[in-house]
């Protein structure tokens, strides 16, 4: 396990409990107290945690883990979610894609897609984000151009939120866009922890051709506080075979195309 999947799970762990000791974290994680305890000294340090006499307790507050520190969860699935997602896309799209470690697996596979490298003097693809860490992985694609949205930058997941947005977001359309989510659920719709996010997404949603939602298993049928966009919006579904297939048949039913990688 590397450091950022220890602190992703000293983080989560804190977050559920409230606090643990050394001993416990080390044995949990198969590594030793030193190591564990200097895992505690970095994350104080990035005021993350608050240390105590031999442990570590919650700051006090609701964690939204950093993007750099959910990486390592379920990345297998998350790239063949964006490989599959990446190739619904063709030549000359514009496609806008929200932040989150999902879309980044997207935004990859679609800078790597040679059918995608239009000819000179040819429309080239145009990549629509408001995630700060796509934006730099996309901008030294000769092939693609980059758009990226007004906002204030939320660290936790590099995205720019807020009302400056919305200007540049309805001057523009987007044959499709990936939205990635906190949950997906046939009745209650497409979801996101942070209101500010959702509101963004929803912008993008509201200016796509296509939606296209992109989602590991664990978001598949949960709920989060603010609402993307009803079923009803939802064109696509991709995911991986995580999810039960009665679960992807509800989904169907409801008129959404699911993709089961």
């Amino acid at each position: 396990m590397d450091r950022y999947a220890r602190w992703n799970t000293l983080l989560e762990i804190l977050a559920s409990d409230g606090r643990i000791t050394v001993e416990e974290a080390a044995a949990r994680m198969h590594v030793s107290q030193a190591t564990i305890r200097r895992d505690f000294d970095q994350l104080t340090q990035q005021q993350m945690i608050t240390r105590t006499r031999g442990g570590a307790v919650a700051n006090g507050v609701s964690y939204d883990l950093p993007l750099r520190y959910k990486s390592a969860k379920r990345i297998d699935e998350k790239h063949r979610i964006g490989e599959a997602a990446a190739a619904l896309v063709g030549p000359g799209m514009v496609v806008g894609l929200n932040g989150g470690t999902t879309t980044t697996e997207v935004a990859r596979s679609l800078a790597t897609r040679p059918e995608l490298v239009t000819q000179s003097g040819t429309t080239p693809l145009t990549i629509v984000t408001n995630a700060l860490n796509i934006a730099n992985e996309m901008i030294v694609r000769p092939h693609v151009k980059v758009v990226v949205v007004g906002g204030v930058v939320r660290p936790q997941s590099y995205e720019l939120i807020g009302p400056l947005a919305a200007p540049i977001l309805r001057e523009i359309t987007l044959d499709m866009v990936f939205l990635g989510v906190d949950a997906i659920d046939v009745r209650l719709g497409a979801a996101a922890h942070h209101e500010g996010e959702a509101a963004i997404n929803a912008l993008m949603a509201a200016r796509a051709r296509r939606i296209v939602i992109i989602a590991d298993g664990s978001k598949i049928g949960g709920h989060a506080f603010a609402r993307i966009c009803p079923i009803e919006k939802v064109h696509t579904l991709v995911t991986d075979t995580s999810v039960a297939r009665e679960v992807t048949d509800e989904f169907e039913t409801a008129g959404v195309t699911v993709v089961r990688v």
